[in-house]
Order: C-alpha cells, then structure tokens, then sequence
C-alpha cells in the first residue's frame, strides 16, 4: 500500500480564488471560530481534497484533456467550488431553477439557467453567469420520465441536455424519437431527436478498479470499497451478477458474495467479501498507483471525471448529463451520468472518480478506448443508501470517539444525504446542498458547501 502522498495546496486554492471569487459564500472573517471551538470553516475545494489530487490522476487528465499540471489542478478547485456555488443557488432559486454547468479548460466559468428573470441579478451576484431560458429543470425531467417508461432499443438514449434547455432524445431508427414524443404526449418543442449509431450495452466482460470474476464465467470491475458493519466488501454494476453468486478476485483467490443487485431499472450491486479481504480506501490509478477516496459528493456537467477498470485502466473525459436514461438490449436503467470517458468490456462496475470524490460505477456505453466513445456510470450515492453501506475513505470512522460528547440533533455521520434533506445539528436546522455520505469532519457548520442553515 502506497503511503500519502501530501502536497501543498495553496497555490492552486489561490488561483482558484481569482477565477471564482464570488462563489464562496461568507467572508474570511465569519468563518474563523473562536478559540477552543469546532473546527473552522473550510472552502469546498478543501473540505473534498480538491486541492491534493495525486499526480497520477493529474497525468491522467493532461493526457485525456490536453492540460498542463498547473490547468488540472486549478480545474479540480475550481470545479469544487463551482459545485458548491451551483447547489446554493438551486436551493435558492427553487422552482425557476434550470441547470448548471462549467466550462473553460480549468473549468472557471459557472453558467446557473432559469426561468426567471427576477432571478439573474442573484445568480450574477454569488459570482456566475445567468442564462435565462424557458424550461424549468424539473419540467424537464418529468418529460424525461415519461419517455423512460415507453423507451424501447430504438431511442436508446434520453437525458437533459442543460445548456441547450432542451430533452435529448438519440434514436438509431429513424422517426423512433419522434414517436416516443408522439406516443407518451410529450410536448415535441421539449424534445430534440438526434441520430446516433450508439448501441449501449453492459460492459460485461477489491481497491476500485481492479478484476474480479464471478462465478460461472465472466469477469468486471471492483467500484469502490465499502463496508457494512464489520463486513467488507465493495459496490459495483448489478449487470455483473445476482444475489448469491461467488467471486473471485484479479488474483483468482476466493472473494465474497454479491449480497444484492438490480438490473435492468438501475445497475447497482454490492459484494460481501471473505475473511481474507479488506476494504481499502483507493482506486487504482494511473500506473497501477492508488488514488485516494475522500468522499461522494457528485461533481457538476462539465466537471472532469476519470475512470478505473480492469480492461483498459485509467481514462478521463467529462459529465456530460446527470440523470440519463439508457434501454440496453436487456431494459432500462435510469438515474445514470453520461461522460465522454472510454470503456470497453470488463471495465463494467469499475470506478469513476472526480479529484477524490467518488462518482459512480461503470455501467455501460458504446465505441472503445482506441476511436472513443460515451459511457454511463450509475451514481455511487444510492447505492450507498439502498444498501447500508458506508464508502471506505481516508477519512477517520464515523461517530464520536470515547468520551466525546454528542452535538445533538438528526445529523448522523454515514448516513447519505440527497440535496434538500434536512437536519438538525448543535440546535440548529440545516438542509443539504449537494448529496453526499456524511463523515465525520463534514458537520454541517463546517462544511457550507454541502450545508446551509435553513
């Protein structure tokens, strides 16, 4: 096991800070506790390691995205931040609120849409671009569910596009989009059909990103490590197997047990593993290094993502739409992320991994790593949430130590938060931000670019 890499941060947080001035929230001054108090305030790039992704990761996306160190990690920073900042304001603009994403090279623009024109001198204010657009994102997304339940192989592929304001629809038959639209009543000016020659299919083929095999043939991708209690184990594509099936891991030793699985709907799963594994808290990286996992806050369209498997290693691209629908020959999942990252067979389940916030697992996609293509990854969160688990990070174990007191309230290291949950914590009420598994470090009074006070 590879020890910490520690590098410091404060060049790459400063030039940050030039290019996304006003997207903290608070001065410098409130966020100082008094002494003998909790923990200070820490900006978002610090509170989720943006600021100390190791090289090989920042090798990684000079290679994929044609940066220099320097660029990759100002984009790591300033993504952190931008996310912080995007999910404030959706908190704030409430039902007119229509997207947001980054763009840049170092990702130091933040575009916030919505349909509201009253809302554009506040979104200019907390230091972003404001797109006023006609569609609401939710309005989007109830579309987008209507067309899922109909969506059969020939309009394989249905997301969100937020920059356009529009609802995708890719169809490899001709009039196949249009029909859906027709059929599901649909509104056609909320749709735009675009041909495509994708035919996304599982990549069927325990530190994230490493083989494992399952039994009766077959081989995947670890996601990440989780644990359960006192079990160990990791997360990974339901495609690859089912509840009760044996694995193996890269070293062809007896692994666990897949514990539960769903697919078609969404593809997730988790594996128990035997007495002789453990969870460890990296991915494998570039070179086979390990990059270290510090958390799962989902990172915003535009953000740079890299993924882990055991075919074709380390790759990164971008997110391109959040909550994608996707018909592979054997149904329908929902509720993934689109990228532009390569995959090919046997990268199934692998890891993606932005900075060192945990993504999501490999689903599923077209093309291959040597010509290109679209991947899916199916969002880590819930499947932290559907099944109990807490992500191995480098972080300390949740909870409070011996003889260390109780805040108070509802806010519960471990548990998975969806942004607009709310929680009490030291007599206070706070809703969430950005979702996430709670750690111990990220109290809500610590952490505004996860927690607001209500």
């Amino acid at each position: 096991m590879l020890r910490r890499h520690a590098r410091a941060a404060c060049t790459a947080l400063a030039a940050a800070g030039m290019v996304l001035t006003g997207l903290q929230s608070g001065s410098a001054t409130a966020a100082q506790p008094s002494p003998g108090t909790a923990p200070a305030v820490q900006s978002a790039a610090r509170a989720l390691g943006a600021a100390e992704a190791r090289p090989e990761l920042l090798a990684a996306m000079g290679r994929d995205l044609g940066l220099t160190r320097a660029q990759a990690e100002r984009r790591l920073v300033n993504e952190a931040e931008a996310g912080a900042s995007a999910a404030r304001l959706r908190d704030r603009l409430g039902a007119s609120f229509a997207g947001a994403w980054v763009d840049g090279a170092e990702s130091g623009s933040l575009t916030v849409a919505t349909t509201r024109s009253a809302d554009l001198d506040a979104i200019r204010a907390a230091g972003a671009t404001a797109r006023l657009v006609r569609h609401d994102l939710s309005a989007l997304e109830r579309a987008k569910e209507r067309l899922d339940r109909a969506a059969d192989a020939d309009a394989p592929v249905r997301y969100v596009d937020v920059r356009a304001n529009v609802l995708v629809v890719e169809e490899t038959r001709t009039g196949a989009g249009a029909g859906l639209a027709a059929a599901t009543g649909v509104p056609r000016e909320l749709v735009r059909v675009v041909r495509s020659a994708e035919a996304p299919r599982p990549l069927y083929d325990i530190r994230g990103g490493d083989a494992y095999y399952m039994g009766g043939g077959g081989r995947c991708s670890v996601g990440f490590a989780v644990t359960r209690g006192t079990t160990q184990g990791f997360a990974t594509a339901g495609h690859c197997g089912r509840a009760g099936q044996s694995t193996s891991g890269y070293n062809q030793v007896a692994q666990g047990t897949f514990q539960a699985s769903v697919f078609p709907g969404n593809d997730m799963a988790w594996v128990a593993a035997n007495g002789n594994w453990t969870s460890t808290p990296y991915v494998k990286g570039a070179g086979g290094a390990n990059t270290q996992v510090t958390g799962s806050v989902l990172q915003p369209v535009g953000a740079s993502v890299c993924r882990s498997g055991s075919t074709t290693g380390w790759h990164c691209g971008t997110i391109q739409q959040h909550n994608t629908s996707v018909t592979y020959p054997e149904g329908t999942i929902s509720g993934v992320t689109r990228t532009t990252v390569c995959a090919e067979p046997g990268d199934s389940g692998g890891s993606y991994i932005s900075g060192s916030q945990a993504q999501g697992v490999t689903s599923g996609g077209s093309g291959n790593c040597s010509s290109g293509g679209t991947t899916y990854f199916q969002p880590l969160n819930p499947i932290l949430s559907n099944y109990g688990l807490t992500l191995r990070t480098t972080g300390t174990d949740p909870g409070p130590g011996p003889g260390e007191p109780e805040p108070g309230g509802t806010w519960k290291a471990g548990t998975v938060y969806a942004a607009g949950a709310t929680v009490t914590y030291g007599g206070s009420t706070y809703r969430c931000l950005q979702g996430h598994q709670a750690q111990a470090g990220w109290e809500p009074p610590n952490v505004p670019a996860l927690w607001q006070r209500a």
